[in-house]
Formats: structure tokens, sequence, C-alpha cells
């Protein structure tokens, strides 16, 4: 006997009406949407990409346009009883492809004039001025304004402060024309990944009401663990029965990869990723891969990582504390921190409240962590042959090659990295990089280990072998042995690596001298 067809997934669906009339899976955060537009006439909200903004915005359009037509079965179509408005939708990310400020500036207009052309009617030129004075004739609360990905253009320049500059002027101007005309909205909404200052939009804008980090709302996007398990049961158990597993274990699975960000700054309650959840239930014969890194990478991060030296601290496992009002504030050029975009672009979430004003900080989960590290991984061997430098064979040979072809391959990686750009100048900075490389490839090395007796370098996981590596740094030919042998009897003296592994994994202890001067591995031994 055949299996019903499984309920159509909302994969890649950013069109609200289309997703409801295609009957595919909708979690309804609808009851939010209602508290939302009841108590806020002007809101932002940040969230990092593949979150579902463009849908969320969508459902807005949707609503305020033909009111409940498209909610039927869903919490607000019992709620809602607001008349219907004229609809302005925009998405700043379509206007990327610009070779200059002027170019971008004429792009603009043209394409906020088509929109508010075809939307309602306006019948002026594609000019902010001629826009303004529309606008100002608009009867009260007689639009609804939505711009999705407003911060697009900018991030696209980030690495050009100039051209950053001078694009911010021409959104200032737009902004301003909106302000001095909000009358007539009945609602703005406004979405983006970064918060940034001088956009004229927050400082503008009388009581714009940023949700970004609200308790109220910090669940607006994304899939609580209820939700998922409310919404897609037939798609878990399909999951299960495919991995022969069980329910629990695939959501154990799926907390562990895809669920822990958390948008609200006390950190009460957190998510799962929805692009990466239902990447999963479309193929979960392919098991819990990276979709966060597939996706698009994210560019302002890109930018930053490419302008600034290499953070050895970032892929430390140990949080970090900010102050909220680091974490809340609008963001320029020159204070733009690499903790900052972590954070805006959901690299980072909160992990919990400190103390009033203070939160701790930290990756959201395994999936995101392994991103991080290739995003690194990737900026060390830029434009090189990631295959020639055996990069997709380390795992293959920490499982089943010998300790000479491991370092071999070690080597190869390290030759691959620019010197000028990333120079070893310690033990820490060696094994830091060598833990960029394994993430590289999809490894999950482990630094600093802590046990009863010490503190091990790296420890790395293969299927049926734990490697435990002793890295020691040589500044002088004349210290390469010494150092072998200090780092062996350090190595067993201490004991690293005798912790409880999992059934059928043995544990390989290895030795590994770095020269300074010939820049690879030039000793080692197994211990």
């Amino acid at each position: 006997m055949s299996q019903p067809a499984l309920q159509p997934l909302p994969l890649g669906r950013s069109k609200f009406s289309a997703l409801r009339s295609d009957n595919a899976v909708y979690v309804d955060k609808t009851e939010m949407l209602y508290n939302l537009c009841k108590t806020s006439s002007k809101v932002f909200l940040a969230r990092p990409r593949r979150f579902g903004k463009s849908l969320l915005v969508s459902t807005f359009e949707s609503l305020f346009k033909h009111g409940v037509r498209d909610f039927a079965g869903l919490a607000i179509e019992k709620l809602w009883s607001d008349t219907t408005y004229k609809v302005v939708s925009l998405d700043f990310s379509e206007i990327k492809d610009y070779e200059s400020p002027k170019d971008f500036e004429e792009q603009f207009l043209t394409y906020i004039h088509g929109v508010f052309r075809d939307s309602v009617g306006y019948d002026g030129k594609a000019d902010l001025i001629d826009l303004s004075l529309w606008l100002s004739k608009q009867p009260d609360n007689s639009i609804v304004l939505l711009i999705d990905e407003y911060d697009a253009p900018l991030t696209i320049s980030i690495h050009q402060p100039e051209v950053f500059d001078k694009i911010q002027r021409t959104l200032n101007q737009f902004f301003s024309k909106i302000k001095a005309n909000e009358g007539c909205l009945r609602f703005f909404f406004m979405t983006g990944i970064t918060k940034y200052a001088n956009t004229g939009i927050f400082s503008g804008f009388n009581n714009i009401d940023d949700i970004s980090l609200s308790v109220n709302y910090g669940t607006i996007l994304g899939y609580t663990e209820e939700e998922l398990c409310r919404n897609f049961p037939s798609h878990l158990m399909q999951a299960a029965k495919t991995l022969e597993s069980d329910v629990k274990e695939v959501i154990e699975q799926l907390r562990k990869h895809y669920d822990g960000f958390s948008f609200d700054r006390k950190g009460r309650t957190h998510v799962y990723c929805p692009w990466s959840v239902l990447k999963f239930l479309k193929a979960p014969a392919d098991g819990y891969l990276n979709y966060w890194c597939q996706n698009a990478k994210p560019t302002a991060l890109l930018q930053y990582l490419r302008l600034h030296p290499l953070d050895a601290t970032i892929m430390n496992e140990e949080k970090r504390g900010l102050s909220l009002n680091d974490l809340d504030s609008s963001l320029t050029l020159p204070n733009l921190t690499l903790e900052n975009l972590l954070l805006q672009t959901g690299y980072y979430t909160i992990k919990k409240e400190l103390m009033p004003g203070y939160v701790e900080i930290g990756y959201p989960n395994q999936e995101v962590s392994i991103s991080m590290a290739q995003l690194y991984a990737d900026e060390l061997l830029r434009n090189k042959n990631k295959i020639a430098l055996g990069i997709p064979t380390i795992g293959a040979a920490l499982e089943y090659q010998s300790l000479d072809e491991i370092v071999r391959l070690f080597n190869n990686m390290f030759n691959g990295i620019d010197y000028g750009d990333y120079s070893i100048i310690n033990e820490s900075m060696c094994r830091v990089l060598l833990q960029f490389l394994l993430h590289g490839a999809a490894m999950l090395p482990h630094v600093e280990v802590h046990s009863a007796h010490g503190r091990s370098d790296l420890e790395v996981d293969a299927t049926t072998r734990r490697w435990v590596f002793e890295i020691k740094f040589a500044r002088t030919e004349a210290e390469e042995l010494k150092l072998l042998e200090e780092g062996k009897a350090q190595m067993t003296d201490r004991r690293y690596g005798e912790t409880p592994m999992p059934t059928g994994m043995s544990l390989h202890r290895a030795v590994l001298v770095f020269s300074k001067d010939k820049r690879r591995f030039v000793q080692w031994a197994t211990c």
C-alpha cells in the first residue's frame, strides 16, 4: 500500500498567497502579527538570511491588501477586522548590479517610481521631491509601506567607504521624504540584516518600534521545537523511517545541528533555522548537512574578514559577554566590529542574560560553528586548489592512514596559506590555523580540551579513531628533537585523551613539532 503524499514543504517560498494556494505547511504565527499591527504602526525587524523575512513581508502585504482572503483556518482570521489598503512593497536587494553611486541613485529612483506607480497609481516623475508632494496629498492612514532588505545596497559596498557613504545619503533622502509624510501611513514595516546608522530611518521616524530583540517577538521568525513537532509530524516520521531511526533521535539531531538561535534580549526563547530544517526534511537521506554554509555567503562578513587580520580567538568554544547597548545600537563603518557582524548575520546568538544590560553570546549550534570555521578556512586558502592541497581527504586519512600520511596532508594544507597575510609566530597560531583547516575539511576539532590531568592542544574524532595532538613550536632547528621529547613526556604524564569514548573508537596520540623557519611540521611521533 502506497504512503499518502506528504503536505508540500514551504521551502524557498517567499510569496504568502502562493504558499497558501499550494496548501504548503505554514507555521501559524498570525496571532503575533495581529498583536504587532494592533500596537505598532512603524516597525523594524533585523534577522539573519534564510529566516523568512521576505515571506513575512509578503504575509503583511496579503493581509493589508486582501484582508483575510488567504488566512483561512489561521489564528488571525477570527481576530482581524481592519479594512484593506493600498500597499507598496519594496525589496532593496533588487538594486545590486550598479557600477557607481550615481548609477545606484538612478536605478533606485527608477525602481521606487515603478513600484509606486504600479501599486498605488503614483503618476509623478522618478524624483523624490515629486514623490513627497504626491504622498503629502494622500489621506491619513491610507497606505501601507513594506521594505524588505533595506540594507542590501549598503552591505554590497561595505568595503568601499566612499561608495557606502554616497549610497547611504541616497537612502537618507528617501527616508526623509517618507518621514515628512508619515501621516499617510497606516503601517510601515522594514526588514534587514544589519542596523546601520545615518540612514535617516532610525533617528528620523517618530516612534519606530525596533522589535529585533523584543522578548514578545523573539520567535516571530524561525521554528520553536513545539512548532516543529506540531506542524511537521509526518515529515519527521518519514525522516526517521528513511534514516532507520526514531522521531526522538531525529529531533535530537535537528536540535544539535539547527536549533539555538535566540533573538530576545533575555535569551529566554530559541528557534530552529527554518531553511536548514526544511532542507533536511526535503532530503533526509542526505543526513544533517551544513545548509547554512551551502547558502549564499554573508557579504558584509566576508568583506570584513578580507580587510582585517585573522582573529584567532573567534573559534574558541568559550562564550563571550556583551553589553546590550552594543548589540542594540545602530552601526557605522568605523565602529563595525567582528562581534557586531557575527551577531547581525546569525553566526553568534544570545545564549543567556548575564545581568541586566549584559548577555552571553556564542555560536547557536554545530552547523553555524562549522560554517564560521569554513569561512575562515576559505579565506586562508583563497584561490587555492583545495583538492590538490588534500582538504577533502583529511577525514579519510585520520580514519585509515598512518601519522606520516596525516602529517603530509597537514603540511600540504599549511603550504596553501599565504604567509604574508597569516604569519605563524607561535604555537597558539599554529594550533588555531590547523583547527580552521580541519573545520574546512568538515571535521569537528576541539582545542584545549580539559581533563583531570591537564589540557590537550587539539582533539578530533574520525569515525573509529580519536586523535589527540600535542603541538610544539620550534624557533630554531636545535629545538626540534628536544620539543618532540618534551611533548611525548607531557602527553604520557598528563594522560591526554584518556576520557570516555564511544564504543568501538580507539585512541591515537601524537606530538607534532612545527618549525618557524621551515613553515611546516618537521618532527612527529605517536605515544
